[in-house]
């Protein structure tokens, strides 16, 4: 049974010697019988005729196939197939049912018990075989399929890791750049120099930020995806992540024509979450709302209170989405992504990092938006106790 690739052949045909069967049978003359039969066909044979050593047995060579008798001492078919299905290594392993029986309350019984199929006694030694070989070519069926998940397992953590190492050594140096370029343009700006060089930096900066912002929002997802990313938990004030945002995207925005303003300074809840998560999806959000809306407007970063939530929404009089769009926009197999007013571009995995983010954190991200209004995301923060 180890030969992954000889399975292949299992979807019209087996190979014997690659199965394993476990013969069950009080009665010695029975089992010699069965056993002869099963090895002149091919197949590797384990025997017991006692049913309450079976599972031991079992656990220390798993078989592919059971076939038990059922009128046995201490322990009958029935009720030794119901112990085998609750042992967990052996619970999709097939049984079939050998018995003298052959009323309709019996084979239901042995159905009901986890058998796969049912054969009276005395039994053509052809019928049984073709019986055998159709459960285990559900097996070898069986064994592919999960042979193939767990190859295609490992390619998408190969990928994201891949990714993830991608995103983490790209990012230092754009930081470097970033901050660079930040430098020139406040020299270049104090020094008056030439107005389109200066433009000129400057739309490269916002253009090496937004790449900064992908690849640390890539990195991010990437250790979510494959857990190596875990929930730091804290108490701290929300004041900390809107002041750090706010400061932030402040000059960015006004470089657009459009003013950021923060409201609800009169409360400063204290919560209990990842201060790095909530500034993550905090500064997505108004990141967002920046490149979808047109210079003149306005963007709000409200906060206040709902039950055991502190609720900090970024409102912008953007350009707003049907309930199409937002129906799409969370789901990373038809999420979206679109232009922003400034024919800024966007990968779309932002506010999925955020939606996920929220819910490790065990508050939540809701979203109401009106076409040529504007959209409020607002993202719900536990509060801390006490």
């Amino acid at each position: 049974m180890q030969n992954i690739d000889r399975y292949i052949k299992g979807f019209t045909d087996i190979v014997p010697e690659d199965f394993t069967i476990f013969a069950v049978d009080d009665v010695m003359a029975n089992i010699m019988l069965i056993n002869m039969m099963l090895v002149r066909a091919g197949f590797k044979v384990l025997k017991s005729t006692d049913p309450t050593k079976v599972i031991e047995m079992a656990k220390q060579n798993p078989p592919d196939l059971f076939l038990l008798d059922v009128m046995m001492p201490q322990l009958n078919g029935w009720e030794l197939a119901q112990k085998l299905k609750e042992e967990e290594e052996l619970s999709e392993i097939p049984i079939i049912f050998l018995t003298a029986f052959e009323d309709k309350d019996s084979m239901m019984k042995g159905f009901a018990s986890g058998a796969s199929d049912y054969m009276t006694k005395p039994f053509e030694q052809d019928i049984l075989l073709a019986r055998v070989r159709s459960q285990l070519k559900l097996v070898a069926s069986r064994n592919v399929i999960k042979q193939q998940n767990e190859d295609l397992k490992n390619i998408i953590y190969g990928r994201d890791k891949m990714y993830s190492v991608i995103a983490h050594d790209l990012r230092s140096p754009l930081g470097t750049i970033k901050m660079s370029l930040k430098a020139l343009e406040d020299i270049m700006r104090e020094t008056g120099v030439d107005e389109m060089l200066t433009e000129l930096v400057v739309e490269s900066g916002k253009q090496v930020a937004e790449l900064f912002n992908l690849l640390d929002n890539l990195l991010k997802w990437t250790k979510s995806m494959t857990g190596s990313l875990k929930v730091v938990y804290q108490d701290f004030e929300v004041s900390t992540i809107i002041t750090g945002v706010f400061d932030m995207y402040k000059s960015v925005a006004a470089q657009k024509g459009i003013e950021l303003v923060a409201s609800g300074e009169t409360i400063n809840p204290r919560v209990h979450a990842d201060v790095d998560m909530c500034s993550t999806v905090l500064r997505n959000l108004v990141s967002n709302a920046v490149k979808f809306t047109e210079s003149g407007k306005h963007i709000y970063i409200e906060l206040s209170m709902e039950e055991n939530y502190a609720v900090v929404s970024v409102r912008d009089e953007g350009c707003g989405m049907t309930e199409e769009e937002q129906g799409r926009l969370f789901n990373k197999d038809t999420h979206f992504t679109k232009y922003g007013t400034a024919r800024e571009e966007g990968s779309g995995l932002g506010l999925i990092l955020c939606k996920n983010f929220a819910d490790m954190n065990g508050g939540q991200l809701t979203l109401h938006s009106t076409p040529g209004v504007g959209t409020t995301f607002s993202l719900h923060i536990p509060l801390a106790q006490g």
